[in-house]
């Protein structure tokens, strides 16, 4: 007999995807700049500062080249910038634009709601427990064999 019974990662995957599509369905239905999943990612791991290529594709567990490709869609959608590091200059920081500001505040404002909508729905305690479990120090992940 095989279990049917999702795995925490799936869980947490088909709950990131509730958010995502419930997001880009609502910016769409605005008439905001479509983005993909992965742009929209790349957008909530993005520093105020600005962040290299690099250290995108790190934070979003993803291959340089894949973030790359998301920056230049969203520098094509005038939603981003590169701009060059004062650190270094070899270094490129994207940054987002005014435009970009703008669709990130509002996203903000949307994933707020979604997160109230989630509360009527399982409880506003469920959410407030799931956001302090997610919250919490979780450590380095387990070494295989330890």
């Amino acid at each position: 007999m095989t279990s049917t019974r999702s795995n925490l990662p799936q869980l947490l995957g088909a709950a990131r995807r509730w958010f995502e599509d419930a997001l880009l369905a609502a910016l769409e239905e605005e008439g905001a700049t479509p983005v993909s999943p992965t742009q929209a990612q790349l957008f909530s791991v993005l520093d105020e500062e600005g962040t290299t290529v690099s250290e995108l594709a790190r934070r979003m567990g993803v291959t340089r080249q894949t973030a790359h490709q998301a920056v230049h869609g969203l520098v094509s959608a005038g939603l981003l910038e590169q701009a060059p590091d004062p650190a270094s200059a070899r270094r490129r920081l994207i940054r987002r634009t005014p435009e970009g500001e703008r669709v990130h505040g509002r996203a903000e404002r949307i994933l707020d709601g979604l997160e109230d909508q989630l509360a009527e729905r399982i409880g506003r305690s469920a959410v407030v427990a799931l956001r302090a479990a997610l919250e919490a120090p979780w450590g380095r992940p387990p070494q295989a064999g330890a």
